[in-house]
C-alpha cells in the first residue's frame, strides 16, 4: 500500500507546485522521434501551442527536459527545426534560470505574447533518463540512465520484468520479450546505478518509478541488466476464439491481437510458433478461408531452429496487401516433449520432383543456410552452418539452376544473379560443397548432387554468391555529397525512387543510420523536380523505433508507380560519412584510379580512392600482369612497363594496397587479389607505377559500383593473337604466290619439253627412212647396246672414214638441247613413242638411256647424211 501512496504523492507534488490558473497546463514534445526530443508544445484550454525560439538557449531547454524526466538538456533547436507547428504560440523571450519545476514559471513577456510566427518555433533534444546501450538497435541493450552528468550502468539486483516494460513503452519500443541480467559492464569507472526501481508496470517513464536506494549506496549484483523489446511479442493459435495447438496465427504487435498473413509463411515459421506455445512440433500448415480483415502483411524468414518467432528476420517495406482470409495457420502435434527427425542430407531429390517445404514433414535439420555480405538477406556470399562452422560452396558448375535454390530455401524468391570469383568477398573456415549440379527444383542446396559433403578443390577466391529478386538495397544519389540526396532503393534488380509521404523523423532516422549518415535526418523539399524517368517504388512508409533497418518499415506494396514526379523523397541526414568517390558519387571503379607524376596522362604513379583520400601501391609483386590491368582499367591501350621503386617519384598518404596480384585479364585492379586495404609493410620508395601504350579513351558510364571493362579483344592476350594471326595471313600469302610461281614455271619448262621432243621425233623420223633406202645394217652394228662404246654404220663410198676425224660438230641449237637432257630435263621417250613396226631396230634406238655407263655416243652415218650426236 505504501508504493501507490508514493507514486500518488510525487503526481500530487507537481500539482502543488503549479499554480491554479497552470493547473491544466501539458508539456510534450513531438516529431523528435522520441518523448525526449523534439518541438516544445504546451496544451492550454484544449489547444497545443508552440514557444517563440526569441532568446531560447540551453537554460531553457534544461527546464524543459527536467520536467519531462528527460534528463539533461544536450541542445536548444531553433527556427523550427523539428517542423513547424500550428495552433497559438503561448511564450516569447523566455529567460529561465535553468531551475525552474515548470517552464511556464520561466520570467516572459506574457502568456500568448510575441512577435514569431511558426518558422520560429524552439525544440530540444535532450539525453533521456534511460537508454539501452550496446544491442542491434535503441531498443535492445543494456539499461543505463542519465545521472546529469553521464550513463551509468543499472545492476541486475532485483530487476523486474515490468520494470522493463515501463522502459520500453517510454522508449517507444512496443513491449519487453527478453530480460537477461549477469552482463558484463561496460568498461567505464565501475559505476552502478545506487538505486533500485520498483515499477508496477503502468508508469508512463521510468522517472516515475518508485525507487529503492541500495544499502549503502551499493546494490548487490552479479552484473548489469540487459532488456529486449520488440513490437512483435506474443503468439497464440486461435480456432473457433479459443487457443490452442492449431488455428490461425496471431500476434500481439503493440498491443494489438493481429492475423498473420499466409503468403510466405513457411513450415520453418509454423515450427517456431510451435516451440514457442510448448505445442510440440509443426505438422503442416493447411490453407484457410476463415479469418480476420485485420491482417499483418510482415513477412517472417525463420531457419526453424529460432526460439521465439520475434527473433526470426522480419520483412515488411513492400509487402503487397493481403488478401481476405488468407490467413497463416499451423497444426502443431500438441505433444510438448516430441522431437523432429533428423534430416537425411545425403539423399538427393529425384529430377522433376519439386519438393515443396510446405507438403514435406519438416525434420531437425542442424544445417543452416545464410547468405552474407551482400547487404541483405537475400544477397551475398553463400554460407552453410555444420558442425557448428559456417563454411562457404566452391563456384566450380555454379549456375543459375543452383543459385534459385538457395533464393527459394531462404523465402528470398527468384534468382537473379549466380557470382563466382568471391564476388561478395572471400569466406573463412571450410568449403563444404563443389561441382554442385542443382536441377534447381531440390528443397535444400545439400540435397543437390555434387562432389561430396566437404570435397572440394577450391580456395575461398572462389567462393560462390548468388542474388535474389527479393534483394533490397538502399542508396543516396547526389552529385556533390554524401549524406544527402534523392533515396532510391534497389528491387527486382532495377533502382527506383522512393516516394516522401508521409516520412517522419523515426524513418528518417532508420534511413540515415542505415546509410552510416548519422541518427537523424529531414525531407528536402526546395529541390526541384528530378530529371530523368524511373520506378517509383515505394510509398507511405512508416518506421517504428523497433525497426533495425528500411526493410522492416510497414509501407504501401510495390508499384512501378507509386506516386508523382515531385513526390521523390530528398533526404539531407545530419551525419558524413567518408566519401566513396573523389568526386561526384556515384562512381565506377575507373573513377577511384589515377596516374600521377608522368610524362602523359597514360604513364606515372598508380593511386586509388579509398575510405575517403587518394593513396599508393605498393610494388611488392608488381608485374606487367597488374601494368596491364591498370592501362585497360584506365583506357590506356596495352601496358608497356611495370615500373617500380617510385620511378615517378613518391606518393604521400596511405599507402592502400601491397602484394596486389592479377591474372591480366581482370577488368578492374579491385578485382585482383591483395592484402587487405591499408595493411601494408611498404614505405612510398615503393610506390608502383605504369607505362601503357595509348592515349585514354572515354567509357560508357555504369551504374555505381560496378566496373566497364574494355573488350576481351583489346587485353594483351588479344593483341598477342592479333599479331600471330597477322604474321600467319603473311606467311600463307608468300606460300601462294610461290606455289603459283612454281606452277608457272612447270607450264613453261613443259612448253619447251614438247617442242624439243618433236624435233627429236623429226629428226628420227628422218634418219629411219633413209635408213630404209640402203637395207639391214651390217651385222657387226648389231650388238647388244650396253656391250658398245660407239656404234657406227660401215662407210659408204665416197664418204670421208671415220678414222680422219672429220666428225661434224652439233650445231649450237642442237647442244643447248643435249646439255638440258644432262641436266634433268627428261627426254625418255615411252615404248609407245616408236612405230610399232621397226621391231628391235626401235628398241635399239630407246636403250640408250642418261647415265648408262655402257655408251658414250650414239652415231648413225647414212649416206649423204652428217652424223647426230644424243648425249
Amino acid at each position: 500500500a505504501m508504493l501507490p501512496l508514493l507514486l500518488l504523492s510525487r503526481f500530487s507534488c507537481v500539482r502543488l507546485l503549479a499554480t491554479p490558473w497552470t493547473a491544466a497546463y501539458q508539456l510534450r514534445l513531438v516529431e523528435g522521434g522520441g518523448p525526449c526530443a523534439g518541438r516544445v508544445e504546451i496544451l492550454d484550454q484544449g489547444s497545443w501551442g508552440t514557444i517563440c525560439d526569441y532568446s531560447w538557449d540551453l537554460d531553457d531547454a534544461h527546464v524543459v527536459c527536467r520536467q519531462l524526466g528527460c534528463g539533461k538538456a544536450l541542445q536548444a533547436t531553433v527556427s523550427s527545426s523539428f517542423g513547424a507547428g500550428s495552433g497559438p504560440i503561448w511564450l516569447g523571450n523566455l529567460k529561465c534560470t535553468g531551475k525552474e519545476s515548470h517552464v511556464w514559471r520561466c520570467p516572459s513577456w506574457g502568456w500568448g505574447k510575441h512577435d514569431c510566427d511558426h518558422s520560429e518555433d524552439a525544440g530540444v533534444i535532450c539525453s533521456g533518463f534511460v537508454h539501452l546501450a550496446g544491442g542491434d538497435d535503441p531498443c535492445s541493450g543494456r539499461v543505463e540512465v542519465y545521472s546529469g552528468e553521464a550513463w551509468i550502468p543499472v545492476s541486475d539486483g532485483n530487476f523486474t520484468l515490468p520494470t522493463a516494460q515501463v522502459i520500453c513503452a517510454e522508449l517507444g519500443c512496443g513491449k519487453a520479450v527478453s530480460v537477461l541480467g549477469q552482463v558484463p559492464f561496460r568498461e567505464s569507472d565501475g559505476q552502478v546505478w545506487a538505486e533500485e526501481f520498483r515499477c508496477e508496470g503502468e508508469e508512463p517513464k521510468l522517472w516515475w518509478c518508485p525507487r529503492v536506494p541500495c544499502p549503502g549506496g551499493t546494490c548487490h549484483h552479479s552484473g548489469a541488466i540487459q532488456v529486449v523489446c520488440s513490437v512483435y511479442t506474443d503468439v497464440r493459435l486461435m480456432t473457433n476464439g479459443s487457443s490452442q495447438c492449431e488455428g490461425q496465427v496471431e500476434m500481439n504487435i503493440s498491443g494489438r491481437w493481429r492475423a498473420l498473413c499466409a503468403s510466405h509463411w513457411s513450415l520453418a515459421n509454423a515450427n517456431v510458433v510451435c516451440h514457442q506455445l510448448g505445442c510440440g512440433v509443426a505438422i503442416s500448415t493447411p490453407n484457410r478461408a476463415e479469418g480476420s480483415d485485420q491482417l499483418w502483411k510482415a513477412r517472417f524468414h525463420c531457419s526453424g531452429t529460432e526460439s521465439f518467432l520475434w527473433k526470426c528476420p522480419v520483412t515488411a517495406l513492400g509487402v503487397p496487401d493481403c488478401s481476405h482470409g488468407n490467413t497463416a495457420s499451423v497444426i502443431c502435434s500438441g505433444n510438448q516433449t516430441q522431437v523432429l527427425p533428423q534430416c537425411d542430407h545425403f539423399v538427393s531429390e529425384p529430377a522433376g520432383s519439386a519438393a515443396s517445404e510446405e507438403s514435406a514433414p519438416y525434420c531437425s535439420d542442424s544445417r543452416q543456410l545464410r547468405l552474407v555480405d551482400g547487404g541483405g538477406p537475400c544477397a551475398g556470399r553463400v554460407e552453410i552452418l555444420d558442425q557448428g562452422s559456417w563454411g562457404t560452396i566452391c563456384d566450380d558448375g555454379w549456375d543459375l539452376d543452383d543459385a534459385r535454390v538457395v533464393c527459394r530455401q531462404l523465402g528470398c524468391g527468384e534468382a537473379l544473379n549466380a557470382t563466382g570469383s568471391a564476388h561478395f568477398g572471400a569466406g573463412s573456415g571450410p568449403i563444404w560443397l563443389d561441382d554442385l549440379n542443382c536441377t534447381g527444383k531440390e528443397s535444400h542446396m545439400w540435397r543437390c548432387p555434387s562432389r561430396g559433403w566437404g570435397r572440394n578443390d577450391c580456395r575461398h577466391k572462389e567462393d560462390a554468391g548468388v542474388i535474389c529478386s527479393e534483394f533490397l538495397a538502399l542508396r543516396m544519389v547526389s552529385e556533390d555529397q554524401e549524406c544527402a540526396g534523392w533515396l532510391e532503393v534497389f528491387y527486382n534488380g532495377t533502382w527506383g525512387s522512393v516516394c516522401h509521404s508521409p516520412m517522419d523523423d523515426v524513418t528518417m532516422s532508420i534511413i540515415c543510420s542505415q546509410l552510416g549518415c548519422g541518427d537523424s535526418g529531414r525531407l528536402n523539399t526546395s529541390v526541384g523536380l528530378r530529371e530523368g524517368s524511373r520506378p517509383r517504388w515505394v510509398d507511405l512508409i512508416q518506421c517504428r523505433k523497433t525497426d533495425t533497418s528500411l526493410w522492416q518499415c510497414p509501407s504501401g506494396p510495390w508499384k512501378f508507380s507509386s506516386c508523382s514526379p515531385k513526390e521523390e523523397a530528398y533526404i539531407s541526414c545530419a551525419g558524413r560519412r567518408p566519401k566513396s568517390c573523389p568526386a561526384a558519387a556515384p562512381c565506377t571503379d575507373r573513377e577511384k584510379l589515377r596516374l600521377r607524376g608522368g610524362d602523359s596522362e597514360c604513364s606515372g604513379r598508380v593511386e586509388v580512392w579509398h575510405s575517403g583520400s587518394w593513396g599508393t601501391v605498393c610494388d611488392d609483386s608488381w608485374s606487367l600482369a597488374e601494368a596491364e590491368v591498370v592501362c585497360q582499367q584506365l583506357g590506356c591501350g596495352q601496358a608497356l612497363e611495370a615500373v617500380r621503386a617510385a620511378t615517378f617519384g613518391p606518393g604521400n598518404g596511405s599507402i592502400w594496397l601491397d602484394e596486389v596480384r592479377c591474372g591480366g585479364r581482370e577488368s578492374s585492379l579491385w578485382d585482383c587479389a591483395a592484402e587487405p586495404w591499408g595493411q601494408s609493410d611498404c614505405k612510398h620508395e615503393e610506390d608502383a607505377g605504369v607505362r601503357c601504350s595509348g592515349v585514354r579513351t572515354t567509357l560508357p558510364t555504369t551504374t555505381a559500383g560496378t566496373s566497364s571493362p574494355l573488350p576481351g579483344i583489346f587485353s594483351l592476350p588479344g593483341v598477342l593473337c592479333l599479331i600471330l594471326g597477322a604474321l600467319l595471313f603473311l606467311v600463307l600469302i608468300i606460300l601462294v604466290t610461290q606455289l603459283l610461281r612454281w606452277r608457272a614455271e612447270r607450264r613453261a619448262l613443259s612448253s619447251y619439253e614438247d617442242a624439243l621432243a618433236e624435233a627429236v621425233y623429226e629428226e628420227l623420223d628422218y634418219l629411219l627412212t633413209q635408213k630404209e633406202g640402203l637395207g639391214s645394217p651390217d651385222p657387226r652394228t648389231d650388238v647388244p647396246a650396253e656391250n658398245y662404246d660407239d656404234a657406227e654404220e660401215a662407210p659408204v663410198p665416197g664418204t670421208p672414214p671415220a678414222s680422219q676425224g672429220s666428225e661434224e660438230e652439233v650445231p649450237p641449237e642442237k647442244d643447248d638441247g643435249a646439255r638440258s637432257s644432262q641436266t634433268g630435263s627428261c627426254l625418255n621417250f615411252s615404248t609407245e613413242a616408236a612405230d610399232p613396226g621397226e621391231g628391235e631396230e626401235s628398241l635399239w634406238l630407246l636403250q640408250g638411256k642418261k647415265g648408262d655407263a655402257g655408251y658414250d655416243d650414239v652415231e648413225l652415218s647414212a649416206l649423204g647424211t652428217s652424223p647426230v650426236t644424243f648425249s
